[in-house]
């Protein structure tokens, strides 16, 4: 496959085998996930002009091989929150889909929990296994569902913390329509946040200073986005007005039912006259 185009087709779809069997096993994780896309895109397949076709090829086939590996022999475990008792803290939540290789042990295909203390010590500790369907069952919706009580939870969220130390920031030269001021300047903010890896680029104004301050309220709102899934300021802004279309759909039935109502009666009064 010496062809150029199709060793990227080829590196395109092994990518995006990547990405659905890292969406799969790190479900309700995004800070893994998006940590595993960038290490596989930054660091296992990386593109260069001057790269050797025969490497290339190589990369594609691990990055081929590592989707298989995470969607049938990784899953991820959660300890399970809020126990009553000290057994039941030790509890774990283990993220089964239908892609994982559950091996021939019976035991494992259907754990059971003893609630017995005495059948505990005499079998052993036995891991109660949930697959991702009962784990969505029994935790419910996180974000709450009504605007009352996402505005509620909104304002009782926790807001990251955006540090200097942990950014890097570069300046490249700006693009588009605005002159000299923006195509000679190098007034374009690119800031990466290394812990997570999420990457915002800002050319608002013309002004380096306003830019650089606009990049990091952008960056601020994606980690509030990602560390808050449901209840940034962003998700509030769109409940919001979805809120607003709702009362105005009910003030409007209100409305018309309140006017075939006085059509009836006026009608009746026609009628009894």
């Amino acid at each position: 496959m010496s062809n150029p185009q199709a060793l990227l087709a080829s590196a395109r779809s092994a990518y995006r085998s990547a990405l659905r069997a890292s969406a799969s096993t790190f479900s309700g994780d995004p800070v893994v996930r998006n940590a595993f896309r960038l290490k596989i895109r930054n660091e296992v397949l990386p593109y260069s002009s001057n790269l050797d076709p025969k490497q290339f090829e190589e990369k594609i086939t691990l990055v081929r091989e590592i989707a298989d590996v995470l969607r049938k022999n990784v899953v991820q475990a959660r300890k399970v929150e809020g126990a009553a008792d000290a057994e039941a803290k030790e509890r774990w939540k283990l993220n089964i889909t239908d892609q994982t290789e559950l091996g021939s042990n019976e035991t494992i295909k259907q754990a059971r929990t003893l609630s017995n203390r005495s059948a505990r010590k005499r079998d052993g500790q036995v891991l109660s296994i949930m697959t991702s369907d009962e784990q969505t069952q029994e935790s419910g919706p996180s974000v709450p569902r009504f605007y009352s009580q996402l505005k509620k939870a909104h304002k009782e969220r926790v807001v990251p913390e955006l540090k200097e130390e942990d950014l890097e920031e570069s300046f490249v030269r700006g693009s588009g329509p605005g002159g000299q001021s923006v195509n000679k300047t190098e007034n374009n903010v690119q800031l990466l946040h290394k812990p997570t890896g999420l990457r915002v680029a800002c050319q608002e104004t013309r002004s380096l200073k306003q830019n650089r301050k606009l990049a990091r309220r952008i960056l601020l709102d994606k980690l509030d986005a990602l560390y808050n899934p449901g209840l940034s300021k962003q998700e509030m802004l769109k409940a919001k007005q979805i809120e607003r279309e709702r009362r105005r759909k009910k003030k409007a039935k209100k409305r018309l039912r309140n006017q075939q109502k006085d059509s009836e009666d006026s009608a009746e009064q026609d009628e009894d006259d």
